[in-house]
């Protein structure tokens, strides 16, 4: 027995055997008036006034009419049924109505409820709306998968066909609101907020829908609090996300952390002379390890041990401060409190102990940090503050440059390594926040969507 779906939630659509069916206009037209009698036999009269737009005739002069019903329900027929006797076919039924002026011929559609969309959709729309938050969101996002447009489109505004399509809108309308009511009951209101938005520009003036989306909006807007931005970097088969926080980076509780340092690791911040007191570098004393700098220095130390130093200053030259120097980019990973800090040196300091860095040496620094990422991160967050835009100013990028770069060659590490971090969140200081535009970074995004896309189009066509 052949397969039939028959798809009114949208321009008709026929199938037998998963294959699309071409009917003639008038057959089509047919095929959505027997739909719409909902189960109920339609009279050939009735058929000629609402079909083919015919004024009732005499009986006696109807016979050419009724051919050309015959003639339209007989090519129904082959689509649907195998047999020609309208007796014995099993979707398109012939009856025989009696009323005052005699017998007449009725057709009537006899679909089962899993060849008829709109008999699914209802029933789904029915239990859904009695489930719990959790079977409900599925079942009803089930149901509106099936909607294509306006049901029965090809007829829209005709008066047999108005009730049906009331009904099936009404229900539609119904599962919008129950799935933005599931989801946000779940604690999803991203995912109620599209609903929601369809919503509302259906129904313009619909005060309540109207609410119901504000309040989506301030839950998410409540949600990001002190995130700037997120993106997902566009991989195939995992999902790393890139976010900009405003905030502190030393309160990442969940995340490695990483901190810039000079090529010589110091870490003396007395007087401020060497490192000042108020950079990432020296506050990193004071907030994990408790101002004891000496375990730092130690652990500084043995993760140096197999690093090979690039030259070693007098004490003449640079009286104050470490003196062993390493080459920029060096990376190393420091155990505290259950995570890693990174330390990475991306600016050289000058035995005037000033110092200076520049573009090429944070790339070259940012590269190495990915590295060791990669290989001690253990696949946690991973928090860095805006590297480069301290005293040691990578001085002809801003900090929107700066996040954008740092961002570009982290996607470009992703591409790397297998397993890097499921979140790079990029920490910005309150006070910085006015001066920081981040158009550069959403500019990159936008850049990497459209390469992943156009890769994608092009596998889709080979």
């Amino acid at each position: 027995m052949a397969r039939i779906g028959i798809h009114v939630l949208g321009p008709l659509r026929l199938e037998v055997d998963g294959n699309a069916v071409r009917l003639t206009p008038l057959t089509t037209r047919l095929l959505v008036r027997l739909v719409a009698a909902e189960g109920e036999a339609v009279p050939v009269r009735q058929l000629r006034r609402d079909v083919w737009g015919l004024a009732d005739e005499p009986r006696h002069q109807a016979q050419r009419s009724r051919n050309e019903v015959q003639k339209r329900v007989l090519e129904l027929r082959r689509a649907l049924d195998p047999a020609q006797d309208g007796t014995a076919a099993r979707l398109l039924r012939t009856e025989q109505q009696v009323s005052v002026g005699g017998a007449e011929t009725a057709y009537r559609l006899a679909a089962r409820p899993e060849e008829l969309d709109c008999a699914r959709f209802t029933a789904t729309v029915g239990d859904a709306l009695l489930a719990p938050p959790a079977t409900a969101a599925h079942r009803l996002t089930e149901a509106l998968e099936l909607v294509r447009g306006r049901p029965l489109a090809e007829v829209n505004g005709e008066e047999f066909a108005d009730p049906f399509i009331r009904r099936l809108v009404t229900l539609q309308d119904a599962a919008r609101r129950g799935l933005v009511r599931a989801r946000t009951e779940l604690g999803r209101p991203d995912l109620a907020l599209p609903v929601a938005e369809s919503i509302v520009r259906d129904h313009p003036d619909d005060p309540d829908a109207a609410r119901t989306l504000e309040s989506l909006r301030a839950a998410l807007r409540a949600r990001h609090g002190a995130e700037l931005l997120r993106h997902a970097v566009p991989l195939t088969g995992r999902r790393v996300d890139v976010v900009l926080v405003q905030g502190d980076v030393f309160e990442q509780g969940d995340a490695n952390l990483v901190v810039g340092f000079t090529d010589t690791f110091d870490t003396d911040t007395g007087e401020d002379v060497v490192i000042s007191r108020g950079s990432v570098q020296g506050q990193l004393v004071d907030r994990l390890f408790l101002g004891q700098r000496r375990l730092l220095d130690e652990k500084l130390r043995a993760a140096l041990r197999a690093v090979p130093p690039v030259g070693t200053e007098s004490v003449r030259a640079k009286p104050r401060g470490r003196r062993v120097r390493y080459p920029v980019g060096t990376t190393v990973a420091v155990p505290v409190g259950g995570r890693r800090v990174f330390a990475t040196a991306y600016s050289r300091l000058g035995n005037d102990l000033v110092a200076r860095s520049g573009r090429d040496d944070l790339r070259v620094s940012l590269d190495r940090l990915w590295d060791a990422v990669a290989l001690h991160g253990q696949f946690r967050p991973l928090a860095v503050p805006l590297l480069g835009s301290g005293l040691a100013r990578v001085t002809d990028l801003d900090r929107g440059q700066l996040a954008a770069l740092i961002v570009g060659s982290f996607v470009a590490a992703c591409g790397r390594h297998s397993a890097l971090t499921p979140e790079l969140r990029i920490v910005v200081r309150p006070d910085d926040l006015a001066g920081t535009d981040l158009t550069p970074v959403e500019r990159l995004f936008q850049g990497l969507r459209g390469a992943h896309d156009a890769v994608e189009a092009a596998a889709d066509r080979e």
